[in-house]
């Protein structure tokens, strides 16, 4: 017994109130120490894997909540992406100190973080590109580290919504990067409502559109989504709960932003880009957060830039209470998958749909809304609903759609089907290996921890 004991008390010493120090952790030590926290929480946490690297290395995701393993019925999926481009490197410090503050405010017991843990399933994947970071220049400005190993820029690799549009350019599973199928296979599998991708270089929130074909949404040199009032307020909560970022005059090198905010065209066109996918495609919001005038900022700076942003990243996880969230059945009773959800006045490119639990979130401001519900065999249902404020509680409005059986027989052919432009994401699903996410859970034994010390303060 007392050799037992001898071999756990490392582990006891590791995960009692240890905390992460404040450096940059090479992409093993990140590993190792992902695997430390999965194996110290496994009931809070789990880990896995949603594909490799060009250079074989894992991309590590740990997911975060009462059920990390798998979806619950009624709680939102969040995720937070960072070192999407090699040598912007302040997200993988930060999302790995954002890891050991949840982690430890849990098991303290402290109220922000069991209401946030108890409510949302949080995904966070510290770095999309390893192998840029394993070649990244420490300098601020210049761009070695950049692209992944095949030397391209992820962040222009994503199908691109306006192209398609003007029939330019079809989706091609096999022409996208290792990283970039890896990420579109993730979106495929999990029905994420909310994300942001954390860059460096300035100190703006970004949000959709980055691109345009000249249509309708250009609006006095902004490209325009229908949900603009809610990224807009989006990219507010993060810019006003940051130390500085609102002033709109962080750096230097680039133009003042109102607020501290831009909407991404207006800032500079992108074609590709990962934010315009995850809300054309996968009916995710997600935003662009730059964190820092400097790409890679002395590793001295790093307590003070997570302090800057603490506040930040945590009030915008929060925000995936914004609006309603609900179901919809048809005339059995039973959820529906693919039922299209659609909110007057705001025309997606891509209709919002039912998931597989036949589960619809719609991040919405508080206010009057009227949804019109359509699923084959079934009468449109339309119903105006009266939209509190969720994020204070923890939870959005909850509202169900109970729809009803057309009772004349309806002609063949009447099913509503994906335009064109919407079929990426279903072609997906059905990819096989070459898109499919690798699923790889992990059972850790307590003999890796010794070897872990070396991570922890």
């Amino acid at each position: 017994m007392s050799s037992l004991f001898l071999f756990i008390l490392p582990f006891l010493i590791l995960t009692a109130g240890s905390t992460l120090d404040f450096r940059y952790h090479n992409n093993h030590e990140m590993e190792q120490y992902l695997r430390q926290i999965n194996a110290s929480n496994p009931d809070i946490t789990h880990l896995y894997s949603i594909g490799q690297s060009v250079r074989g290395q894992q991309l590590w995701v740990l997911a975060l909540g009462l059920s990390p393993r798998r979806h619950i019925v009624g709680i939102p999926e969040f995720k937070y992406v960072a070192n999407m481009h090699g040598n912007e490197v302040l997200g993988r410090v930060l999302l790995l100190q954002l890891i050991d503050d949840m982690v430890r405010g849990y098991r303290n017991n402290e109220t922000w973080s069991l209401r946030l843990l108890n409510s949302t399933r949080i995904h966070i994947l510290p770095t999309m590109n390893p192998d840029g970071f394993d070649v990244a220049d420490t300098d601020c400005q210049y761009s070695q580290g950049r692209y992944n190993s095949n030397g391209v820029d992820l962040n222009r690799n994503f199908p691109d919504a306006f192209a398609g549009l003007r029939g330019q350019q079809r989706p091609d599973d096999e022409k996208r990067e290792a990283e970039v199928r890896a990420v579109m296979g993730w979106l495929s599998t999990e029905s994420f409502v909310l994300s942001a991708n954390l860059h460096g270089g300035a100190l703006v929130a970004s949000y959709p559109y980055d691109n345009s074909n000249g249509g309708s949404e250009l609006v006095g040199g902004a490209s325009v989504t229908p949900d603009n009032d809610v990224f807009v307020h989006l990219a507010k909560v993060y810019s006003h709960n940051h130390a500085s970022m609102n002033t709109g005059n962080g750096c230097a090198e680039t133009r003042p932003f109102l607020d501290g905010v831009t909407n991404g065209y207006q800032w500079y066109p992108l074609p590709g880009g990962m934010q315009d996918y995850n809300y054309v495609w996968a009916q995710c919001l997600e935003l662009t957060l730059e964190l820092s005038c400097c790409k890679f900022p002395p590793a001295t700076q790093l307590p003070g830039m997570w302090t800057e942003n603490r506040k930040a990243l945590l009030a915008f996880i929060q925000q995936v209470h914004l609006g309603v969230k609900g179901r919809v059945f048809d005339g059995s009773g039973e959820p529906v998958q693919n039922a299209v959800v659609e909110v007057k006045g705001r025309r997606n490119l891509c209709p919002f749909r039912t998931d597989r639990h036949g589960e619809y979130y719609r991040l919405l401001l508080p206010g009057l809304y009227t949804f019109t519900v359509s699923y084959p065999g079934h009468e449109v249902l339309t119903e105006t609903l009266n939209i509190p404020y969720g994020p204070d509680q923890y939870s959005a409005m909850k509202h169900d759609f109970l729809l009803q059986r057309i009772t004349l027989t309806a002609p063949s052919g009447t099913a509503d089907h994906p335009t064109p432009t919407c079929n990426y994401s279903l072609k997906l699903e059905g990819g096989g290996a070459t898109t499919r996410p690798t699923w790889t859970g992990l059972s850790v034994g307590l003999s890796l921890v010794a070897a872990l010390q070396s991570l922890i303060a």
